[in-house]
């Protein structure tokens, strides 16, 4: 292992002091699952590590004011998948946390470290954008607070300021009568990336669709909300023609990647498998 001095700053102020101070030359270390990796494989070099183990006010899970989702940075993937307030108000959220990597991750990796480290392989983003989550910012200069759209900026880069940490994650209440269904597709059993992921949040009335907001993520360099499939689902009753054809609008909107897990011709249709199946299961209709 390479050698690096390892910093424990007690006040988020305090951690964005020394990001700005060192720049380049420093990571931030949460969970560590994806930056002990990078460092092992000598990808990373870096002279210091900043920890956050020392700021309890970034753990937790709780409601907040406005009977809305509070998430910690600091949350671990599996700690949201079995928290009993998530998984009865947000069970979309928990069915999603649970699949996340493999048990080692989800038992020491945090909700907030995937966020930052932008893997576009992975899949609390599109899920959480499907919820219109917000991140907090914050940093010597104050807070701020971003839509998911707006933190996500490409390829394992974010909206975050070089002195900034992300601190918590917000995510709305649930409307009376809305729905949410996260699925994925992975290559192979043995894979625990995921391929294509498509997460849809919809309020209904019966069969008909009032509202959607559907996401598509894995396959695209950041998540995407697909507004024409989202405006074609509303106000209409979900047939199985009605959800293929949705699926065929997602397929088309998106700029599928190309690299050594897929080409785009394949991850265009393994999306539009993925979004005919996921719209189907949540208005209760045969998925093949």
């Amino acid at each position: 292992m390479l050698d690096f001095d390892f910093l424990e700053p007690a006040s988020v102020g305090e951690a964005g002091r020394m990001l700005a101070d060192l720049g380049d030359e420093c990571r931030v270390i949460a969970g560590g699952t994806a930056l002990m990796l990078g460092m092992r494989q000598r990808m990373l070099a870096p002279t210091h590590l900043i920890s956050l183990g020392r700021m309890s006010a970034l753990r937790g899970i709780s409601l907040d004011e406005g009977g809305g989702l509070r998430i910690g940075a600091l949350t671990r993937h599996a700690e949201l998948a079995t928290s009993t307030l998530v998984r009865e108000r947000w069970p979309m959220l928990a069915s999603m946390a649970a699949r996340v990597a493999n048990p080692q991750v989800r038992n020491q990796g945090t909700i907030g470290g995937n966020l930052c480290y932008a893997d576009p392989s992975t899949d609390p983003p599109g899920c959480l954008l499907a919820l219109d989550a917000l991140v907090v910012l914050a940093g010597p200069r104050g807070q701020r607070v971003l839509p998911m759209a707006d933190f996500l900026v490409d390829y394992y880069t974010t909206a975050l300021d070089v002195d900034e940490l992300l601190t918590d994650i917000r995510v709305p209440p649930m409307a009376a009568g809305t729905e949410g269904r996260y699925a994925r597709y992975l290559r192979t059993a043995a894979e625990h990336r995921p391929l294509v992921s498509v997460a849809l949040v919809a309020r209904r009335q019966g069969a008909v669709c009032t509202e959607a907001r559907l996401a598509v993520g894995a396959s695209t360099p950041i998540p995407l909300r697909l507004p024409r499939a989202e405006a074609f689902l509303a106000g209409k009753a979900v047939t199985p023609e009605v959800a293929a054809e949705a699926a065929a609008i997602v397929a088309a909107d998106i700029e599928p990647v190309s690299d050594a897990r897929g080409d785009a011709d394949f991850r265009r249709a393994m999306v539009q498998v993925v979004a005919r199946r996921n719209i189907a299961g949540l208005f209760g209709l045969p998925e093949e």
